[in-house]
Parts: structure tokens; sequence; C-alpha cells
């Protein structure tokens, strides 16, 4: 039997895991790395935000990373034209899009299959848990991953790449009337705790109904 109370599960020791070696120096604070690569590219900012949002959109990585609100406030700071405002949500767009077939293909390979990656098991993709999952990036990455582990088709990726083009266009505009302490709130470690343990308290309850579903049958 599968149990979906394995990814939260995973998700919760991976960020644990990454707070500890925050705190206790280990690594740097991924804040702090972000300022650095930001002082690093003096000049291409398409790339540095292409960078900036692949790190965030794979999964357990992305933990480590507050990566597409401070390459929206690194945006909102270079006080962008209407045309390069286009091209940066392109570059967010098509960073995503790569993170999402790394974790459909990390997903599927994690279960020893390689075929029918493409097709998929015929099934409907369902676009109201796409929506869902879409909330944040790190939620999209364990969606990606778990479409590829139950051998979804990859359209899926296709999908999601259609639906963040309008998501950064807002998310970018967003930014621009809100303050950079609000931002940082949406990126707080303690939120990202809670939000992951609403998920494995769902998924444990969901998988308790599946094992006593399994013993009436």
């Amino acid at each position: 039997m599968r149990y979906a109370s394995i990814l939260p599960i995973s998700a919760l020791l991976a960020l644990s895991l990454i707070a500890l070696l925050v705190k206790f120096g280990v690594i740097p604070p991924g804040l702090e790395l972000l300022e650095w690569m930001k002082s690093s590219f003096t000049e291409g900012v398409f790339w540095l935000v292409f960078l900036i949002i692949l790190l965030e959109s794979i999964i357990y990585v992305g933990f480590y990373f507050p990566g597409q609100f401070f390459a929206v406030l690194i945006v909102v700071g270079a006080n962008p034209s209407a045309k390069d405002i286009g091209s940066l949500t392109f570059a967010m767009v098509a960073a995503a899009t790569v993170g999402s077939i790394i974790n459909f293909m990390l997903g599927r390979y994690s279960k020893g299959d390689k075929s029918a990656i493409l097709k998929g098991d015929g099934m409907p993709i369902k676009l109201s848990r796409l929506l869902l999952a879409m909330i944040h990036i790190n939620s999209l990455a364990f969606f990606m991953f778990a479409q590829g582990a139950r051998k979804k088709s990859i359209k899926v990726v296709a999908f999601a790449g259609l639906f963040n083009l309008p998501y950064y266009l807002l998310l970018i505009a967003g930014t621009a009337v809100l303050s950079e302490q609000v931002m940082a709130m949406a990126e707080n470690t303690y939120m990202l705790f809670g939000v992951i343990c609403v998920w494995l308290i769902v998924t444990l309850y969901l998988d308790v109904k599946k094992h006593k579903a399994g013993k009436l049958a």
C-alpha cells in the first residue's frame, strides 16, 4: 500500500535539517547566499532571476532558497520597463518549467520506471489539484514529483507552465505595491513548517481512511 503521508514527512525532515544546519552555522542562510549571487551578477539580471527560480523550484532544495520573492524584489528594484517585465516573466516561467521537468523525472525514476513518460497512465489531469499545488513553488515541486511517481503524463508540466505565465505577471505587479517585510513574511520558515504540518495531518487522515477501507474490503 502506498502512503500519501510519505512526501510531507520527508519534506518536514528536509526542512528541519536545513533549519538546523543554518542555525548552527554549518551552511549560510539562503537569503545571504542569494545576496551574494546578486552582487556577483552585476549584469545579466535575467540569468540571475532564472537561476534563483530554478534553485527554488527543485524539490527539497527549494526550502533553502526564498527564491521567487527575492527574484521579484530584484525585478522591482531594477525598475524594469514593460518589455523587461515580459522578458523577466518568461525567465521565471522557463526556470519553473525546467524545475518541474526535473522533479517529474526524479519522481518517475524513484519508482525505477522509465517507460511511458509522455503518454502516462491515461488518466485525465486534475487541474484543480494542479492549481492548488501552484500556490507556492515548493508545493508545486512535490506535486510534480508525485505526478512522476504515479506515472502521470508529462503534459502536466506544460499545463503548469501556461498557468505560471499570468501567475508571475501578477506576482511582479503585486510586489510593486507591497513592502519587503510583507514579502519576507511569506517566506518565513515557521510558515512553511505550519503548511507542511497541515499537509501531513491531511495525508495521515487519508492514509488511515484508506487502511480501514482496505481492511473492510
